[in-house]
């Protein structure tokens, strides 16, 4: 787990954080944060297109107390005291969560995929046990977060942020409460403070909405998040920026909204992906097909196929026809000239991989104990938005196009891994150093989920699109250079993100944000 350290210094406008951690991505170290009044609070956002929500109004939040009457000038006078002779951890929670409650639980989501992202191992009878949801700490721990179901608990978590948040907007404009600040000059505020309402308060919402997703993904770290969802809402009082009703209303709404989006993930076909006894029907098809040599695990004893019927839950952006239909073309034959052009390539690397390709191949890695491809786009995107100095219901909405973007590209390229089944390099000598996935080789899953994430990115960020589409290219060489892959899975599976990204692209310019 991350550990931070906080230099806490608070001024008029602003709390600088300095965040200096051992990365779970075991290549990435955080970027220092700073609190910040949105350059654009986003007045309309309560309008703007949600996920699972029919409407904005969908969950109802109560008329609050006015300024004036007794019971909000007691609330305001409790904050007062609250705010005063704060202790050195209250210090610091303040100026943690103080960088954003989306990015922050985002951050949380992605270490959590870290600490989970690791393999059952093998019995002493030959076999790799399931992880068991009823029983998540007993070994193997539940979930095992891979990069499909990684990019799974990350969408489900930006979309009922981002939900929540709409609805929040709505609500804080119809009844249009001002911050505590603002109706007393003698309350402090230890963040700024910019002309958004306050009830209900979007931070309680932002928490309560994340606990309830990241309960139900990684259900054995209750105690944990409960821990961080009371951090965060006291975190408020503290730093003198909501009373109480603006927590309590903004905690039902949160839950509310969370509990909705996940009566969609219950429905959405992943209890069925890890369906093994499927794989036989694939291998037929496969062969059948023409393919002379399907993938095997490469594993001793031989590890049961990383959920082989993924390619079948539901996607966001598109309907599972479509999945069919943007399939990538079929990878070469193993006996044509493409073929031997491509392994010949891999071939020379594993002589002669020079000092800059290892050093792409483990940047780009994102293997067991990382938080993943998709937590790594998502950390990209959330720092982008924290850049821009995001708005927390755009900052989730920038998350949301992403996470819903990685889901489907884990959708599609799952689909056609399994579809073709076609073997890795290794299968045929080549080594690795970069850990072996248990899956198919054709088309790259890093070169899906990059292409898709940067496609979304550069569309939203169109003055750092060079940048994104770099990374991607990179990331998908990566699998090259660390012989994972062939240059036909990377370039096909950069094809496949890109169209699936264009998804996401178009729902986003229709949403009514504006981008």
């Amino acid at each position: 787990m991350k550990k931070y350290s906080h230099l806490f210094a608070i001024s008029a406008a602003i709390i600088s954080l300095s965040a200096a951690l051992i990365s779970c991505s075991k290549t990435i170290d955080e970027l220092q944060l700073s609190a910040y009044a949105p350059t654009n609070v986003d007045e309309k956002a309560g309008a703007w297109k949600t996920y699972v929500l029919t409407s904005p109004t969908e969950v109802s939040v109560a008329v609050p107390a006015t300024i004036s009457s007794s019971d909000y000038q007691a609330e305001v006078a409790s904050l007062k005291q609250k705010a005063t002779n704060l202790t050195s951890d209250q210090q610091d929670a303040v100026t943690y969560w103080g960088g954003g409650a989306v990015y922050r639980w985002n951050e949380i989501a992605r270490e959590l995929c870290a600490r989970y992202n690791i393999p059952p191992a093998s019995n002493a009878d030959g076999k790799y046990p399931v992880p068991d949801a009823a029983n998540p700490l007993a070994d193997p721990k539940f979930p095992f977060a891979n990069p499909p179901y990684a990019s799974r608990a990350l969408s489900y978590l930006s979309v009922a942020q981002y939900d929540a948040l709409v609805s929040t907007w709505y609500y804080k404009y119809l009844y249009n409460r001002v911050a505590p600040a603002k109706t007393d000059a003698t309350l402090k505020s230890l963040l700024p403070v910019s002309s958004l309402p306050s009830y209900p308060s979007e931070d309680a919402v932002v928490a309560a909405a994340s606990a309830v997703i990241l309960k139900a993904m990684f259900p054995g770290e209750v105690p944990y998040l409960d821990a961080k969802l009371a951090e965060h809402r006291n975190s408020r009082l503290w730093a003198g920026m909501n009373v109480e009703s603006d927590l309590a209303a903004g905690a039902a709404l949160g839950s509310a909204v969370a509990a909705k989006v996940m009566s969609r993930a219950k429905t959405d076909g992943m209890s069925a992906a890890n369906n093994q006894a499927l794989t036989a029907g694939m291998i037929q098809a496969a062969k059948d097909r023409g393919l002379a040599e399907v993938w095997v695990s490469q594993e001793s004893p031989l590890r049961p196929p990383m959920l082989p019927n993924y390619g079948a839950v539901m996607p966001w952006n598109f309907d599972k026809a479509t999945v069919a239909q943007l399939r990538p073309s079929p990878p070469p034959a193993l006996n044509t000239a493409d073929y031997q052009t491509d392994i010949a390539e891999l071939r020379q690397i594993n002589k002669s991989q020079t000092r800059d390709q290892a050093r792409i191949a483990n940047y780009w890695s994102d293997g067991a104990g990382s938080y993943t491809p998709p937590g790594h786009w998502h950390r990209t995107a959330a720092n982008a938005a924290h850049d821009a100095q995001y708005s927390e219901v755009r900052t989730a909405r920038t998350l949301a196009l992403v996470g819903t973007a990685l889901m489907d590209a884990g959708i599609g390229c799952w689909d056609a891994k399994y579809y073709y089944y076609f073997p890795r390099p290794q299968q045929f000598g080549v080594k690795t150093s970069v850990g072996l996935p248990n899956f198919p080789s054709y088309p790259s899953g890093h070169s899906t989920f990059s292409a898709a994430a940067a496609t979304v990115l550069s569309s939203i960020f169109p003055d750092k699109a060079q940048d994104f589409d770099a990374e991607a290219t990179e990331a998908s060489l990566s699998r090259v250079y660390g012989l994972i892959h062939y240059r036909f899975d990377a370039n096909d599976g950069l094809a496949h993100g890109k169209k699936i990204g264009s998804y996401a692209v178009a729902r986003g310019k229709a949403d009514g944000s504006g981008l």
